[in-house]
């Protein structure tokens, strides 16, 4: 019977160690623990989670992140939504948030073609501006919001999305007016205004050959004219399958040849299927609803979240594999329920593309593939 009590003893503290002592109590935890000695864990940030009436935000920001974008308030239209009148309240919240948890900023963005007024490109009487009228007026908003954020941005999407999947410029009324005058005028006008801060290209669809050739060709043409860029961002809007590692390694490998920062600046993972398996984030490029695009409206199946904990497994294991080049990883949302993919390239649907869910609930098994993509590398 003592033999017999001793064997179950001995047996059960076997069990019980393999369980608690197996783990490493060294093993980080966190995202931004798992990544401090290779590059920011970001997250874009609303409204709601900047002036506190999402009360959930602010813990698992303390917990995982370490570096804050603004989502949409700083874009032209929010921020600067009639000649001379700006919106800085929500701005002005980011930058304390982002002073409390100790983290990276990250404006986000001086100039694009959407979410800019019409007004900016017109003159009191609605004609279009002629080009250093129109340049003049972009150096003005640059130099009032730069410079509003002077050491408290430290890096600054300067222009986004200026180029077209297929590497042509976008015809935009930037261009139109300008050719690629704005652009650079623009960096000019950044560094000028805060010489100490990063600035960036920043699009879509990166992995795609002739874009990101054609986005290297525009850093280095800058660059030959005397004009900062510090680095390219690829936003990282992918699908469970697409685009593949090697087409995301491709472009890695090719933007910190050519001599500049790699950031992932917009990261999620649709899990979703869409009317013509697009990814990227061209958002005028919609559908109208339909049921069968949005088969998961009651939950994500079991094994559909484990693709996605693959996924970005795979992913986080590349990104790691870079640390020497990739500078930051931001997701472009925090929770499921926070996604602009619930609503692109259709709305209504019920998207699943973070680490969190609706109720900021960690999916541990999606946190925990994230961390362990170290050991791969």
């Amino acid at each position: 019977m003592k033999n017999n009590l001793l064997t179950f003893v001995a047996a059960a503290f076997a069990t019980l160690c393999f369980v608690n002592c197996s783990q490493d109590p060294e093993a980080p935890k966190t995202l931004k623990e798992a990544y401090k000695d290779a590059f920011h864990i970001g997250a874009a940030l609303n409204n709601r989670q900047v002036d506190g009436r999402d009360t959930l935000a602010l813990p698992v920001l303390e917990k995982h992140f370490n570096s804050i974008t603004a989502e949409n308030m700083m874009k032209w239209g929010p921020i600067h939504p009639e000649p001379e009148r700006y919106n800085f309240e929500p701005t002005d919240l980011l930058m304390d948030l982002g002073e409390k948890l100790d983290a990276f900023v990250i404006g986000h963005t001086l100039v694009w073609h959407n979410q800019t007024p019409n007004w900016v490109f017109e003159d009191s009487l609605g004609n279009l501006l002629e080009k250093y009228e129109l340049i003049n007026r972009m150096e003005k908003h640059i130099e009032t919001v730069v410079g509003r954020y002077k050491g408290r941005v430290h890096g600054w999407d300067v222009v986004n999305e200026a180029i077209m999947d297929n590497g042509e410029y976008r015809k935009s009324k930037w261009y139109n007016a300008t050719g690629l005058d704005f652009i650079k005028r623009a960096f000019v006008k950044a560094n000028e205004i805060d010489p100490n801060t990063e600035l960036y290209y920043n699009d879509y669809n990166m992995w795609k050959p002739a874009k990101r050739n054609r986005a290297i060709e525009l850093a280095k043409e800058l660059k030959a004219e005397g004009i900062r860029i510090d680095g390219i961002g690829m936003q990282g809007h992918y699908g469970l399958e697409s685009p593949t590692l090697d087409q995301i390694e491709a472009s890695i490998v090719a933007i910190a040849d050519a001599g500049f920062k790699v950031m992932f600046t917009e990261l999620d993972i649709d899990v979703l299927p869409n009317p013509v398996n697009r990814f990227g984030a061209d958002i005028d490029s919609t559908f109208v609803f339909e049921e069968k695009y949005n088969p998961y409206k009651d939950g994500l199946p079991e094994d559909v979240q484990d693709k996605l904990a693959k996924r970005y497994g795979e992913l986080f294991g590349l990104f790691y594999k870079h640390k020497d080049h990739i500078t930051r990883v931001t997701f472009w949302g925090i929770h499921d329920g926070g996604s602009w993919l619930n609503n692109w390239p259709m709305r209504g649907r019920t998207a699943y593309p973070f680490p969190f869910n609706r109720g900021y609930e960690e999916k541990e098994d999606v946190i925990q593939a994230i961390i362990d993509a170290r050991k791969s590398n």
